[in-house]
């Protein structure tokens, strides 16, 4: 499992970070198919992505997990800028690197992620057709989710007031103001409406999984971008590709996924329910991970053929 760092052709200036998995036996000689792995919202490579990543390497694929711009090991700066348009474009960097390594077979690549990964990896697979085949976790489309909030009851125009939000921290951050921030998950155990999100605090907030590299926050100024953004984006035209996501039965975010398999042009798109689980079981809850990658593994050996 080598730790790597490319750049990122995408024009920020950013050194991406990423640790590559390969399949037992590996031979450099030969091609492999290849899948990019992302992490949710407020994670890194080390945590739900790099569990992923692994895991499809022991089913003879090889993964990369990798940390988004200015977050975890990548570079850039402000640190933990969440821009969404960013975020998908380093799915599509870490395929411009795959496509540089003589071991990948550059028709065989795929992307998948977990949580708003899973977004994001829908939105590169809409515009980057290098990407033949669209796994998704828990997946949630994070304009969605907070315009629309956790279980889509809340109207476009209501969002308004975040988009205010995001534009007064702009002007703050330009006038040399300490840079507001905003929690991706619960901050504190008391912070979580609901018992679902009270998982989210624990799985970064406590031994469960926290790594220093995942404070669980962003920027404000992030609001601007995030509130009108869609993962889904003409989705209906161009996402061709196969999809397989997998969701959670208790998961108060599965409305994202079933949103985006219904909005896809792709004739070959399945919905796989896991019995039982929620957004954050999917995270690291071994039996839960284990039917996720039992149906994602062969979803992309087959068709990354």
């Amino acid at each position: 499992m080598p730790n790597v760092t490319f750049k990122n052709l995408n024009g920020q200036g950013i050194t991406m970070a990423a640790v590559i998995n390969f399949p037992a036996g590996f031979n450099e000689s030969k091609q492999y198919p290849a899948v990019v792995v992302s992490h949710p919202g407020g994670g890194v490579k080390e945590q739900a992505a790099g569990l992923y990543a692994k895991k499809l390497a022991e089913h003879g694929l090889i993964s990369i997990a990798f940390d988004r711009s200015y977050q975890g090991e990548s570079s850039g700066e402000p640190r933990q800028l969440e821009n969404p348009y960013i975020s998908t474009e380093d799915v599509s960097a870490v395929v411009d690197y795959l496509t540089t390594l003589p071991y990948v077979d550059n028709d065989k690549i795929g992307a998948m992620g977990i949580c708003a990964g899973a977004g994001y990896s829908a939105n590169a697979a809409i515009n980057d057709r290098r990407i033949r085949a669209l796994g998704m976790v828990s997946a949630v489309n994070i304009g969605q989710m907070f315009r629309n909030g956790w279980d889509g009851s809340v109207k476009d125009a209501e969002a308004l007031p975040y988009i205010e939000a995001g534009t007064h921290a702009r002007t703050a951050d330009a006038r040399g103001n300490d840079m507001a921030v905003m929690p991706l998950a619960p901050m504190k155990e008391e912070d979580a409406p609901n018992n679902e999100l009270r998982g989210a605090w624990e799985y970064y907030h406590t031994p469960r999984c926290q790594h220093p590299n995942a404070p669980g926050f962003t920027l404000a100024r992030c609001l601007t971008q995030i509130i009108t953004y869609d993962a889904y984006h003409k989705a209906e035209a161009f996402l061709s590709q196969p999809i397989l996501a997998v969701a959670g039965s208790n998961a108060g975010s599965k409305w994202m996924s079933d949103d985006l398999l219904a909005r896809a042009a792709s004739t070959d798109k399945t919905l796989h329910i896991v019995e039982g689980a929620d957004h954050m079981d999917l995270y690291d809850v071994p039996r839960y991970v284990d039917e996720a990658i039992s149906k994602l593994a062969p979803f992309f050996l087959t068709k990354l053929k």
